[in-house]
Order: C-alpha cells, then sequence, then structure tokens
C-alpha cells in the first residue's frame, strides 16, 4: 500500500509524466467526479489503515470496502458542494457585517492576515453547520453496512434510522469526541489550511485530511 502511495506520488512529482496538469484540468472541468473518486479512495484507506491499527489487518469479512467506497465518494461529493456553499456564502455574510472587501481579500493570491481570517470564518461556519451532520449520517451508514455484512447489496437496503441513532449509535463517542473535540481542535484549524490552497487542491487536501481523521479514530478506540 505504501508502495502504491509512493508511485503515484512520483508520478505527479514528475513533470514529463503530465499527471499534475491532467489532475487540475480534470478537477476543474469534472469537480464533483473527481471529488467522489479522491473520497473514495483517500478516505476509506484511512479507514483501512485505522481497522489496520485497531486489529492488525487492512480487512475483515464485513468490514464492506466497496460499499465504504461508494458511501465516501457520495460524501465527497457532499463536502465538494459544501465548500462551493460556504466558500461563496461566508465572505458574503461577512461583507454584511461590515466587511465590504472579504470576499476580494479571500479571492486575492497572497496569503495576508485577511485572507487566513476569512479561511478561518469559512471553516469555523462549515465545520459547526455541515459537519456534524455529515458525521452523523456517516456513522449510520457504517452501521448499515456492518449490519449487512458488508455487501454492496446490504448497504442498497433501507437503513433502519430509528433502531440505528437509539440503539446502536455510541453517542458518547460521536457527540463527546468525535463533535465536541475533533471539530473544534482539528477541524477547524485544518480546513483553514484548506480554504489558502490554490483551488484545485482543496477537496484533495480535505480527503488526506480524512485519512488522517480516521488514525486519529483508530488511536482513540
Amino acid at each position: 500500500m505504501i508502495a502504491c502511495v509512493a508511485v503515484v506520488a512520483a508520478l505527479f512529482a514528475i513533470p514529463q509524466t503530465h499527471c499534475a496538469e491532467g489532475f487540475s484540468w480534470a478537477t476543474a472541468h469534472h469537480p464533483y467526479i473527481m471529488a467522489f473518486f479522491k473520497f473514495a479512495i483517500l478516505a476509506t484507506l484511512g479507514e483501512m489503515l485505522a481497522l489496520r491499527i485497531r486489529e492488525g489487518v487492512y480487512n475483515k469479512k464485513g468490514f464492506g470496502v466497496l460499499p465504504r467506497m461508494m458511501v465516501w465518494g457520495f460524501l465527497g461529493m457532499c463536502i465538494a458542494m459544501a465548500m462551493v456553499i460556504f466558500k461563496t456564502g461566508v465572505p458574503a455574510f461577512l461583507g454584511s457585517l461590515g466587511w465590504k472587501s472579504a470576499a476580494a481579500v479571500f479571492a486575492a493570491a497572497e496569503l495576508t492576515w485577511g485572507k487566513l481570517g476569512v479561511a478561518f470564518a469559512v471553516s469555523v461556519l462549515m465545520n459547526s453547520i455541515f459537519a456534524p451532520v455529515m458525521m452523523t449520517f456517516h456513522k449510520c451508514t457504517d452501521i448499515h453496512i456492518t449490519d449487512n455484512g458488508g455487501t454492496v447489496r446490504g448497504l442498497l437496503r433501507p437503513m433502519k434510522m430509528r433502531e440505528i441513532f437509539a440503539h446502536k449509535v455510541n453517542w458518547d463517542m460521536q457527540w463527546n469526541f468525535v463533535i465536541k473535540k475533533t471539530i473544534p481542535l482539528f477541524w477547524f484549524p485544518a480546513h483553514t489550511i484548506t480554504f489558502i490552497l490554490p483551488g484545485q487542491f482543496q477537496v484533495l487536501f480535505a480527503a488526506l485530511l480524512g485519512v488522517a481523521l480516521g488514525l486519529i479514530l483508530a488511536i482513540k478506540k
């Protein structure tokens, strides 16, 4: 697995392969399809690494790598959509509060304290409004996949949301750690960095952060 990551990184680093140009073109012209594959591959890799830390294996019966990739791909498109909404809406919101140049400062190429401040505001609002819902839905899909044997057919069965919410979600972990701690301590600063990166790399960096979070959750467990 590490070798595969090294090969891919090398392809992007060598100019003659034109991988970086192709990646930028595909991201600009097909952002949501690219978001699907970025999260399907990288965020699922994070879950597999977390499983390796917890149980010593990258996959096991009932884990459901393919269903998890499908869920992460869908969530990746939702995250890409949310990033567009909040990157556009938060500077406009700051403008309505009196910071009239917020949108221009955020769109500028150079990194300034003002741009960092807008990026932080975007991160805080996105992670406070969108992230808890997304994280809780993702937890429910994880339970649904496990309950149905880790199969694609099982993923497509109706989710028993009432049962999952009432009896199967570990709310102490979900609320007291995932939401109350990882969001302000990890996601606020991490996505601040995300929003000061060039646009074509923001979703990719967000997907890589999913790998990091998977490792954090594995260590916590």
